[in-house]
């Protein structure tokens, strides 16, 4: 349906917020990342895991506030300060710099573990999510090409999540937890998601062409 706007013109149709756009777009994504590595610089050069945790909680509120004051979507970041702030406060309690990737690495687990069900639900996660937002109905499960696309987008996450799973929960167990778990978390961040995320929008595509 067309809009007019005050001065009685066509005013050009809104446009649904995309999945990415619902994210925080590149830059949403990205600055997720910010606290991480904050705090695992700030661990390598200082070795003090109150001023490591002050950082890390510190450079996730100036996100927040950085992207409230550009205008973006600010649920993204909230929702990243409060992940640091539950990290934070189980590193806190274990009174270890390992801890604050521990809510991570089971998040890994979980996530890994529903996309795995959703697939073998032949419900496929990547495509119930992005035809859901765009309000675009859940009729693409009845052509199998376009299932087995999202299946593949899917599993492509599970390689991702049990990826980070199977190797920081071993890292962590280890004697180089200290030296290497967080700069291990942040190799296998952004890097790896983007891998998931180009098949995603393969699978996006190949389903547009295949039902239009």
């Amino acid at each position: 349906m067309v809009e007019e706007d005050a001065g009685g013109k066509d005013a050009p149709p809104r446009k649904n917020p995309t999945l990415m756009d619902q994210m925080g777009g590149v830059s949403g994504i990205i600055a997720s990342g910010v606290p991480v590595v904050v705090f695992v610089v700030a661990q390598a050069l200082f070795g003090n895991l109150v001023a490591s945790i002050a950082a890390a909680v510190g450079s996730a509120v100036a996100v927040a506030i950085w992207r409230f004051a550009r205008g973006d979507a600010i649920q993204p970041a909230l929702s990243g300060l409060l992940g640091v702030a539950v990290c934070a406060v189980i590193a806190w309690r274990t009174g270890e710099a390992r801890g604050f990737f521990l809510l991570g690495i089971w998040t890994s687990l979980v996530y890994g573990g529903v996309f795995v069900l959703s697939v073998i639900a032949r419900r496929p996660l990547v495509g119930v999510i992005w035809h859901l937002v765009n309000g675009e109905g859940q009729d693409w499960r009845r052509d199998p090409r376009v299932l087995r696309g999202y299946d593949i987008a899917s599993l492509a996450w599970v390689a991702v999540f049990g990826a980070r799973f199977v190797v920081q929960r071993w890292l962590y167990d280890s004697v180089y937890a200290d030296t290497w778990l967080g700069w291990v978390r942040i190799a296998m961040g952004v890097p790896l998601a983007a891998i998931a995320a180009a098949v995603t929008v393969w699978a996006i595509r190949r389903s547009r062409r295949l039902l239009n």
